[in-house]
């Protein structure tokens, strides 16, 4: 049976791959798409979601819904030194890509949790902001949530600053509610994204690939993260953990969420358990076969009949 999940995205150009996967993988049924303020402003992230929605042929299957302008406290910072001015240069989408629907993404992300027969699993792959409006104007949806496979943070050091990954530091007030939420967390972070890297080969690949792979070699190409070694693909390992978690090791801890001062968006492990009496509210994601995550990626452009 299908795993039945909502991605909160901000897409940005590997959320686009993300949403590539769970769009077209067998094993996900991707109910609703919600989109936030993050690599770039949420005009702009809402219509990166709907042109991948639409390249699909999805428009009317998963409905796109437009979320948080900006961050619950602090203000707005983009990445769109990375993700590029549209936050996904490179390939031509054309116009004719739809709207969102009239709910806002709270109301959407309330009325298809509490209508779904089955728990639902949240992946977040932007800023938590949503997902914090969600619980905290709808408390009762945490009882309908499986968990939350969560793109963000890390044990070691920052993208964004020395401490803070970029999609907490964009928001932590809303990352802290999130990890208090009581919810199961799945941090996948800095920690194995940075290791699970498209090699150039895999590069190569891609463009031989169909319509699907060369749209993807287009983005990444443009993708302003990664040297001659590869380009991470953060958000996509939310996908791959979702369906292959044996190809990742896990730690549970407990994870803190820095809201202030200069390790603002610092996600702090209790890697010791010395701190919150042995309880736990998060498994982080510490290591990951980089070359089954490459594998598992060429798999899944192929098998997208274009």
């Amino acid at each position: 049976m299908a795993i039945n999940i909502i991605m909160d995205t901000d897409p940005g150009i590997d959320d686009a791959a993300a949403l590539t996967m769970a769009i077209n993988d067998p094993q996900i049924n991707l109910k609703l798409v919600t989109a936030v303020a993050g690599n770039v402003t949420v005009d702009k992230t809402t219509a990166n979601a709907l042109k991948i929605v639409h390249f699909f042929g999805k428009d009317q299957e998963i409905p796109v819904a437009a979320g948080a302008k900006q961050p619950l406290i602090k203000p707005f910072e983009d990445a769109a030194r990375i993700h590029g001015e549209s936050g996904m240069p490179g390939y031509d989408f054309g116009t004719d890509y739809g709207k969102p629907i009239q709910k806002s993404a709270v109301e959407a992300l309330r009325d298809e949790i509490m209508a779904s027969d089955e728990p639902i699993t949240l992946v977040p792959t932007g800023s938590y902001t949503n997902i914090a409006l969600l619980f905290t104007e709808y408390p009762e949806v945490k009882d309908r949530i499986k968990e939350i496979i969560a793109m963000g943070g890390t044990l070691a050091k920052g993208n964004m600053t020395s401490a803070a990954e970029f999609n907490v530091f964009t928001d932590p007030h809303a990352a802290k509610i999130m990890y208090d939420s009581g919810i199961p967390i799945v941090m996948v972070g800095l920690d194995v994204t940075l290791k699970a890297l498209l090699t150039p080969a895999t590069m190569d690949k891609l463009g031989t690939m169909g319509r699907t792979g060369k749209m993807l070699q287009a983005l990444v190409t443009h993708y302003n993260d990664g040297d001659e070694n590869g380009h991470p693909m953060h958000d996509v390992n939310t996908i791959f953990y979702l369906l292959h978690p044996e190809a990742m090791t896990t730690e549970e801890m407990w994870v803190d969420v820095q809201t202030e001062g200069p390790a603002m968006g610092e996600t702090v492990g209790d890697i010791r358990g010395a701190y919150h009496d042995g309880k736990t509210n998060a498994k982080v994601c510490v290591d990951i076969d980089a070359a089954a995550f490459n594998k598992w990626f060429l798999e899944e452009v192929a098998a997208i009949k274009d």
